[in-house]
């Protein structure tokens, strides 16, 4: 009987050594390493032209349906650019900011 206790304790003793062996360490992140991530988190969003973009052709479509002129599609596509590339930029800064902060806290 206590050869049998001893065989499962060496079994568990050898399981759990195991287990510390297979994990993978957590090393603190650097802010270099957390800015980098969250830089190429940001490289990876949409461009703030391609948001301009998007803007302006919804902009052009509200001034043809609101102004019926060439020159109200001209206005709501530069009102639709400048405000989809703001849009896109506050994206890409947030967007920054969660990669970086997720990033030193270990996530």
């Amino acid at each position: 009987m206590l050869k049998n206790q001893s065989k499962w304790a060496l079994a568990a003793a050898i399981t759990i050594a195991m287990s510390f062996c297979m994990t993978a360490p957590v090393h603190a992140q650097s802010e270099a390493d957390c800015a980098a991530r969250a830089d190429r988190a940001q490289r990876e969003s949409n461009s703030v032209l391609g948001g301009a973009a998007v803007g302006a052709a919804g902009g052009a479509v509200a001034g043809v349906i609101l102004g019926d002129s060439r020159k109200a599609t001209k206005r709501g596509a530069a009102l639709g650019a400048v405000a989809g590339g703001a849009t896109n930029a506050v994206r890409k800064n947030k967007t920054y900011k969660q990669a970086y902060d997720d990033c030193m806290a270990g996530r």
